[in-house]
């Protein structure tokens, strides 16, 4: 249990970073990072699996990057129910994942979890 609410915590630190990193991403403070993490969360536990079933044939074709447009479509989703978190385009909705998940990916190794 510890280790999902420590993985919710670097998710939410990553966001909030990235909307300081990045001038697209928009984040009105920390406690809608948390939301949002926690929505982002939820949403690529349930809703992701079912694009990336549907978009297996865009994936392989594209070598995976497909994958980028999927989590952009879900960052944005994840915009639009949590108010306080903006995001201009689906241009930097494809940077803030990647931004994102990179960010996690550091976090997530540096603490080991």
């Amino acid at each position: 249990m510890m280790h999902i609410l420590l993985q919710w915590l670097v998710n939410a630190l990553a966001i909030y970073a990235t909307a300081h990193i990045l001038s697209g991403i928009h984040i009105k403070n920390f406690g809608a990072a948390i939301l949002v993490a926690l929505v982002l969360g939820l949403i690529n536990a349930v809703v992701r699996p079912i694009l990336v079933f549907f978009s297996i044939p865009f994936i392989i074709v594209t070598l995976g990057l497909f994958l980028l447009v999927i989590n952009a479509f879900l960052l944005l989703l994840s915009a639009s129910i949590v108010s306080g978190f903006s995001i201009d385009s689906f241009w930097w909705a494809i940077a803030g994942s990647v931004v994102i998940s990179a960010i996690s990916w550091i976090a997530s190794a540096l603490f080991r979890l």
